[in-house]
């Protein structure tokens, strides 16, 4: 087990079992040739050949292509994909920052390839023998990573809100944090993975935050996802990402951008330093 390791684990895949998902001629994602071929007899407004999937030229509104998105959502409940659906909404885009060409459901985002942003929260706290890192346990009934680790904060974002709003509200559900102290998390960059999955292609870009918090403050969890916290010692966090799979997947790679961010992972110190620093952005 290697800090690279996990790097590599979040970007296991092999397009070659996909075909390119269009809409209104930009690139959007990526759909199993298995569920591009079904996707017709679903709903005729999906338009398909060997190599892509599209939507017919006359569905071309923002609500028309959301709804042809939802037909296929509920496929892919009926055939069992998906456990359910979130009836939360992710944007479909062809770039960060671009008007959303349609939503779809948060369940049904890989089977179609999309990129799926999010933010993840490093509650750091700074002390005489230097770095500790706030860690959550994830309860044990979460249907991804149960009772592993995580960080302080994080969560997908979802349409119609904006980073800062999505920062302020996962902050106040999963480590009770006041809006004002939110508002102090500094933006600190991305990481991007893409991971082929029993539902299709993960293709995740998380915002990351650094946020220091005074010896005073204790997160604590008020939407239930998160059973405790610990503060550890930086030491003992690069111990843990670097040698276990105790931490959610995505979450080994966040850490480790902290870790390089803040001096503890460095060329001198680490082989394949230039591979990691390089493969938190794919």
């Amino acid at each position: 087990m290697s800090f690279l390791d996990h790097i590599r684990a979040c970007n296991a895949h092999d397009l070659s079992g996909f075909r390119r998902f269009e809409l209104d001629g930009h690139f959007v994602g990526w759909v199993r040739h298995e569920l591009a071929e079904a996707l017709p007899g679903v709903d005729p407004g999906f338009v398909v050949t060997a190599d892509r999937v599209g939507i017919a030229a006359e569905i071309r509104d923002f609500e028309a292509r959301s709804t042809l998105l939802d037909h296929a959502a509920a496929y892919l409940v009926e055939r069992g994909t998906v456990k359910a659906l979130r009836g939360e909404y992710y944007p479909v885009l062809p770039r960060w920052g671009a008007e959303p060409l349609a939503r779809l459901d948060r369940a049904a985002v890989a089977a179609f390839g999309i990129e799926a942003f999010g933010l993840h929260v490093n509650g750091y706290v700074r002390g005489d023998d230097g770095l500790s890192l706030w860690i959550g346990r994830r309860a044990g009934d979460r249907d991804v990573a149960p009772g592993l680790l995580d960080n302080m904060v994080a969560g997908g974002q979802p349409i119609g809100l904006s980073l800062a709003e999505n920062l302020e509200k996962e902050a106040a559900e999963e480590a009770g944090l006041d809006a004002a102290t939110a508002r102090l998390a500094k933006p600190v960059g991305a990481i991007s993975y893409s991971l082929e999955t029993a539902v299709g292609l993960k293709r995740d870009r998380l915002f990351v935050y650094d946020l220091e918090l005074p010896a005073g403050i204790t997160p604590v969890n008020t939407d239930g996802e998160v059973e405790s916290f610990e503060l550890w010692p930086l030491d003992r966090v690069a111990a843990s990402v670097r040698g276990t799979d105790d931490w959610k997947f995505n979450v080994n790679l966040v850490v480790t951008d902290f870790l390089i961010r803040h001096g503890w992972l460095t060329a001198e110190n680490e082989p394949d330093y230039l591979e990691i620093a390089c493969g938190l952005r794919r």
